[in-house]
């Protein structure tokens, strides 16, 4: 197995898969390959038990920023509308009601000031406030059991688009896959990229392929491979591995809780499986893990390839983990995963949610949850609270954390414009087609 291609992307999740569907639909490049080292298309991170199954818009995730969310927003539009278009039985996704909830003063206040102060009324026309008695038509278990004396606001859209992303990536390659221009490879691990005169060498478990420009959409492993390279050198990884728990049918929707300030990791939320309404999944938890994939010892030797075991990275790392609010949370989510004690620890997670569940009504995913790879700059010592692109000489390099699923379109628009300066003049990139394809389906407030 081998050839020449114009590009080459390695790396079958969403995030190459999503490119792979922009470029040969809507570009005219000649010759493009996907690469991907498991033997299926989304077998890691992008399947569907391993991340929370949610489209992210920046409405009810509280800690985005107005400007965090006005970015993230047009990327969670483009992959609605390709799923609108692309599957009107629903069998890749379902839309359910989603709401953010604050329980008391404090919570209420933080809430009405983000609506209306803030801005996010405005940016999101669907979202809209609602108090105790629509809370409780929409979700009855959420208000079934609590207090009645505490106050109680939530920020409510129709948007909640529950993802089976394991499922979309693999639609991406099948409609990639229909024109005449596209190899798709699985079960070939990359093991070399090496620079040539006009372009790359990719050496390979079955073979080797040249290309003009390559795009490394390969998780955590991406920026392993950019270090390789010589690119990346100021930037590690903190790997953060999610699992969740599992109850019977208690949710009709996504409900979120307001999210700890200055914590990068999404609030603990409960919402019901994409595939099966009748179970409702609360979490993610977020435990720090020295590996590149969730249950595989074979990637702690990769982590170290990527945390580098330099001054730099340490200080990093110790800059960070001292933090007041990210420690404890940090420790405590390592006893979630502990038998018995991590559920009974986690109840109080689940409550905030729904009061009345108790502790036998909840069990661990066994099996679920994947890393995300949290950027950290070892220049500023900090966390690099976004999506990490290195781009080099006619490659790129895509790390994406949280909400990389949601933007994957978003993302493959600007490699794509990026490949075309690439490759040069006699490349073009059709982006009206493409919107139309894809976030021209959205439906708006006004439809």
């Amino acid at each position: 197995m081998s050839g020449k291609y114009d590009l080459v992307i390695v790396g079958g999740g969403i995030s190459g898969a999503s490119l792979l569907y922009t470029t040969a639909k809507f570009t005219d490049i000649d010759s493009i390959a996907l690469i991907e080292k498991e033997s299926e298309i989304a077998a890691i991170n992008s399947h569907h038990t391993n991340n929370s199954q949610t489209l992210h818009f920046g409405d009810i995730e509280t800690n985005y920023t107005l400007e965090k969310a006005e970015e993230v927003k047009e990327g969670a539009e483009l992959l609605a509308g390709y799923l609108e278009n692309y599957d009107p039985d629903r069998e890749m996704h379902a839309k359910r009601s989603k709401m953010v909830l604050g329980v008391g003063d404090e919570e209420v206040a933080e809430l009405e000031e983000r609506y209306e102060d803030e801005g996010f009324g405005d940016l999101f026309p669907k979202l809209r406030p609602i108090g105790r008695e629509e809370i409780g038509e929409l979700e009855p278990k959420v208000v079934e059991g609590r207090d009645p004396t505490k106050e109680m606001l939530a920020l409510q859209t129709p948007d909640g688009y529950v993802v089976d992303y394991g499922e979309t990536t693999k639609s991406f390659v099948e409609e990639a896959s229909e024109e005449a221009n596209v190899d798709v490879y699985t079960g070939t691990e990359v093991k070399d990229i090496t620079p040539t005169l006009d372009g790359y060498t990719i050496e390979t478990t079955h073979g080797r392929f040249d290309c003009d420009a390559t795009v490394v959409a390969a998780g955590s492993h991406s920026l392993q491979i950019a270090k390789e390279l010589g690119y990346g050198q100021d930037k590690v990884l903190l790997p953060i591995a999610g699992s969740f728990f599992l109850a019977d049918d208690l949710l009709n929707g996504k409900v979120y809780t307001l999210q700890m300030k200055k914590l990068p990791f999404a609030a603990v939320h409960g919402d019901a499986d994409v595939h099966d309404s009748s179970v409702t999944r609360f979490g993610p938890t977020a435990k720090l893990v020295p590996a590149l994939e969730r249950g595989r010892i074979s990637t702690v030797k990769d982590f170290l390839d990527v945390f580098g075991l330099n001054a730099a990275a340490f200080l990093s790392y110790a800059n960070i983990l001292s933090d007041r609010i990210l420690l404890p949370y940090v420790l405590r989510n390592l006893v979630y995963d502990l038998p018995n004690v991590g559920r009974k620890q986690f109840l109080p997670n689940v409550q905030k949610v729904v009061p009345s569940v108790e502790l036998e009504d909840i069990e661990r995913a066994k099996g679920y949850g994947g890393v995300r790879p949290q950027i950290v700059d070892t220049k500023n010592k900090s966390l690099d609270m976004g999506e990490a692109k290195i781009v080099g000489e006619d490659i790129i390099f895509n790390i994406t954390p949280s909400p990389g699923a949601s933007t994957c379109l978003k993302n493959a628009m600007r490699d794509t414009h990026t490949l075309i300066d690439f490759l040069g003049d006699d490349y073009e990139f059709d982006e009206s087609a493409f919107r139309e394809d894809t976030i021209g389906n959205f439906p708006r407030l006004d439809e």
